[in-house]
């Protein structure tokens, strides 16, 4: 198979025909931040957190194909302020209580916050009015933590292919909801992967809280994005 020939800062790389930036750039051991790819989901661009520079041209790396020596530019000043600032807007535009929420410690966007040493906010926090859906028998929703990435729509699905949650309604008033029908459904493990394939704490299978201790969790151990990062399971 022919190797394709890229650098990302400065850096050579090579990749595989078929393969996105991001992808590529990961199996370099070059770091690109995103929190709505997940690994066997097919890349939808939808958090922008990854957003890279090719040729002058800003580009999301988790669906740009890599082609033939490209020059890719991840952490010019610019760029991570950029990212700095959806990171931040995430959290003013959500209702995001870290120190109470179960998956504190194993949550993506709190580990890209500390990442990117987020502090104060430069926007101001919306404080939104959302709900807890707690009525489904397995899992607890809540929309106070969604950042709408759009994963549990592609990966919780029942046996026959349907999917359990879905976008509601549109612009700021769109909403992750799910089928109470189907949720009831599932069973105790899809209930646990459907609350792991969350990045944030929007989806809880109920009634196994804090079962890992915080301190041993998988973004406790090593910053994100290091050579020692534990991964998703």
């Amino acid at each position: 198979m022919s190797k394709i020939k890229f650098s990302v800062d400065g850096r050579e790389c090579f990749g595989k025909p078929g393969q996105t930036i991001l992808e590529a750039a990961r199996d370099n051991g070059v770091y690109i931040p995103s929190l709505c790819r997940y690994e066997g989901l097919k890349p939808t661009g939808s958090c922008r957190i990854c957003t890279v520079r090719v040729g002058g041209r800003y580009m999301a790396a988790c669906t740009q194909p890599l082609s033939e020596g490209i020059t890719v530019e991840n952490t010019a000043p610019d760029l991570e302020d950029m990212r700095r600032a959806m990171i931040e807007m995430l959290f003013v535009g959500g209702n995001h209580m870290c120190p109470t929420c179960e998956k504190s410690g194993n949550c993506e966007l709190q580990a890209l916050a500390y990442r990117y040493q987020m502090l104060v906010p430069r926007f101001p926090y919306q404080f939104p009015l959302r709900t807890i859906d707690p009525t489904g028998p397995k899992l607890l929703v809540d929309h106070n933590r969604c950042i709408k990435c759009h994963r549990c729509v592609a990966m919780v699905k029942t046996k026959d292919g349907k999917s359990v949650f879905g976008p509601l309604y549109r612009s700021k008033r769109k909403k992750i909801g799910a089928d109470l029908t189907l949720a009831a459904g599932l069973t105790d493990d899809q209930a646990k992967k459907a609350m792991d394939h969350c990045p944030v704490g929007a989806i809880l299978k109920k009634e196994i809280g804090f079962a890992v201790p915080i301190g041993r969790r998988t973004y406790d151990k090593a910053p994100i994005g290091s050579d020692v990062e534990t991964p998703r399971t």
